[in-house]
């Protein structure tokens, strides 16, 4: 494998992110999508020829260093690659969808005064994933890991005149930083037993750091391998928006709509997934890590996909999904299942992207309107959104023969074949989730597309959600008019989204996920192998779609796509009913069961104490007061002592040279008595 190509792959967007950067009055905004579309074209194709050579191919797998930056006692810091076949079924995906979200970024913020910013911040952002996902070595992992989040955190508040933009923002950074510091005591505790930061040596040391024990008091201790992997899934619980550390990926609908694809379908919210199946040979060793990632995927699947039934912003619906989806990817990852964890990340990166791109026609159609109460009827007028959208949320939920029901069923079975502590809750958790899924994406669709057009009742003075011109305050107002269909800058990238979203799954679910796609990339001991459990039986796409007409997620997804359809088109006062009838449930739900109001009102209240606490207590008192203005006063002190010492008269200093060798001569006499 020739490693020009592979250096080539992430610096091309990074050398366009600069010339967009940095030289974007120079060459326009034509040439600020120019350079940075071709560059990261060009890094797409390349991704594709490094995923021809190492699966058709067959050329192995490449890991080696691309330069050294620092030897410290003996432990080296490299820049290096490891590309096997999970590595390059990441590059593909991310850069896929990358392209597809810079040439929809072309039409979507053609009017927007921050236009190349724009594009050398997405560009930027693709550089940085790549450079997680291409890693061979911790030190270069967490720079992509820190990179997509100081990217994040410059793209959620892009229109930075908002103040909700620059609250989403800070609460993104915030959020992760706590995730983060978990993850550098992970990467610590590795660094630690193996005296090296590269992935092999980790890997080749786990079973032996799996007998190690850490001490937590005088009459306890944990095993060191279930603490470091503890540790590094807290950072993937930041970066992949686990329960309780979810809070701000919703938020992060406050960026452009381009964007918010790009989070959520291949950069920053799958870093996490991507970073625990490449960690599979540490995680494997320890069942204790394996089940609390169980629980909290599946907690999160679940609850977090209730959210998504309450909200009328048809981004954050669609973010509330993200949440859910990650959830299941967590639990495939929980139950050793990591290659359908992979697989379920290549089919959601297509349809979430193509669902958030959807949206985003639909929030330009209308002058950046949201709410979906707001509108209704859009179908006729956007016939290609429309069409695309559905296409999208077909596989969401899980319909047969479409990509998303291949990932997400293997995953549910996956579950139900687990025997580790906490699988039952899970298996249940992720069941339930298929009638949640289907309701809120359905209830989106009927809004949206369907039913009486209240958009034109909504005309008039409404604050914009969305960015471009009203978001930055230079031209507020109305729907105003009949929506149009978006041009083809921005439909292009839809029907590119829409082959994959429908097709991905059955074309690749035999070799991918049943198959042996990911040989050596993925460690799975024998014992906890339930994906070649599920092998055993899988006869074919067909086969598999077929069985699945008859399994329970497909009736519970077509459950809850007749509720979203007698609540929300044929019988719309049902759901006005429900919501009295269950106020208590509304009222938590439509709250995000508190976790907002805990961390804002509570955590911070706290967390403000301790620091005054710290500042007037430790700072003031004992650094200021003590130890600076204390020390200060006790050298004034003994010199203002001293200074009547030093009076300048003859006769004091033979006085007291006289009292001094008194001393000194009573101290003689008393001694040389013994």
């Amino acid at each position: 494998m020739n490693p020009t190509v592979l250096i080539a792959v992430p610096l091309l967007p990074l050398l366009a992110a600069v010339i967009a950067g940095l030289g974007g009055r120079l060459i326009g905004r034509a040439g600020a999508h120019t350079v940075t579309c071709a560059a990261v074209a060009i890094s797409c194709g390349l991704s594709l020829l490094v995923l021809k050579q190492i699966y058709w191919d067959g050329v192995p797998a490449y890991d080696a260093p691309v330069y050294t930056w620092l030897i410290s006692d003996g432990m080296h810091m490299e820049v290096g690659f490891l590309i096997d076949r999970l590595t390059a079924l990441m590059m593909a995906v991310v850069t896929f969808v990358s392209l597809c979200v810079h040439v929809y970024t072309i039409g979507y913020m053609s009017d927007d005064p921050g236009y190349t910013r724009f594009f050398s911040y997405i560009s930027l952002f693709t550089f940085s994933m790549l450079m997680l996902v291409m890693a061979n070595n911790f030190m270069q992992l967490f720079f992509g890991w820190e990179a997509v989040g100081l990217v994040s955190y410059l793209l959620i508040g892009f229109w930075y005149t908002r103040p909700s933009a620059i609250f989403a923002n800070l609460k993104a950074f915030i959020v992760n930083r706590i995730g983060d510091f978990g993850f550098v005591l992970g990467i610590a505790g590795i660094a630690y037993f193996t005296d090296s930061l590269a992935y092999r040596d980790a890997f080749a040391a786990a079973p032996q750091i799996a007998h190690a024990l850490i001490p937590m008091s005088s009459t306890s201790a944990a095993g060191a391998l279930t603490l470091i992997c503890v540790c590094l899934f807290i950072g993937a619980m930041g970066k992949s928006a686990q329960v309780p550390l979810h809070v701000w990926l919703p938020d992060s609908m406050e960026g452009p709509t381009p964007i918010s694809a790009l989070i959520h379908a291949a950069t920053m919210v799958t870093a996490g997934i991507f970073m625990v199946a490449r960690m599979s040979p540490l995680f494997e060793y320890s069942d204790a890590a394996l089940s609390f990632v169980l629980v909290i995927g599946a907690t999160t699947a679940f609850f977090m996909g209730l959210l998504g039934v309450v909200n009328n912003d048809i981004k954050r619906v669609i973010a509330y999904s993200t949440l859910s989806q990650l959830g299941y990817m967590t639990v495939a990852l929980g139950v050793s299942a990591y290659g359908a964890a992979i697989f379920h990340l290549m089919t959601h990166a297509f349809f979430k992207a193509l669902l958030f791109l959807a949206a985003g026609s639909v929030i330009i159609a209308l002058h950046h309107e949201q709410d979906m109460r707001r509108m209704g009827g859009l179908a006729k007028y956007m016939p290609i959104t429309a069409v695309t959208c559905w296409i999208g949320a077909l596989a969401l939920v899980g319909t047969p023969l479409f990509s998303g029901f291949y990932s997400k069923d293997a995953i549910i079975e996956a579950v139900g074949q687990s025997h580790r502590w906490g699988a039952a809750y899970a298996y249940w958790c992720v069941l339930c989730g298929v009638f949640v899924t289907a309701l809120y994406t359905f209830r989106m669709l009927f809004l949206t597309f369907h039913g009486p057009e209240r958009f034109r009742a909504a005309a008039g003075p409404h604050a914009s959600h969305d960015g471009g011109p009203a978001a930055d305050g230079r031209a507020q107002g109305g729907h105003g008019g009949t929506p149009r269909e978006s041009p083809v800058v921005v439909t292009g990238p839809l029907i590119a989204l829409a082959i994959p979203s429908t097709l991905i799954g059955a074309v690749t679910v035999g070799p991918v996920l049943f198959g042996d796609y990911f040989g050596p990339s993925i460690f799975v001991l024998t014992r906890n192998n339930v994906i070649g459990t599920l092998a055993a039986d899988f006869g074919g796409p067909l086969q598999f779609a077929l069985h699945g007409l008859a399994a329970p997620p497909f009736w519970l997804a077509l459950t809850g796509a007749l509720t979203a359809w007698a609540c929300f088109l044929w019988r719309p006062m049902w759901a006005d009913t429900a919501v009295r009838s269950f106020g208590w449930l509304y009222r938590t739900l439509t709250h995000k069961y508190y976790f907002d109001w805990f961390n804002e009102r509570i955590l911070a209240a706290l967390t403000r104490l301790i620091g005054v606490g710290l500042w007037r207590g430790g700072d003031e008192v004992l650094i200021d007061g003590a130890m600076v203005n204390g020390s200060a006063a006790t050298v004034g002190w003994a010199g203002s002592l001293l200074r009547r010492v030093q009076s300048g008269y003859l006769y004091s200093y033979a006085f007291w040279m006289m009292i001094g060798l008194a001393v000194l001569l009573g101290w003689f006499l008393a001694h040389a008595r013994y």
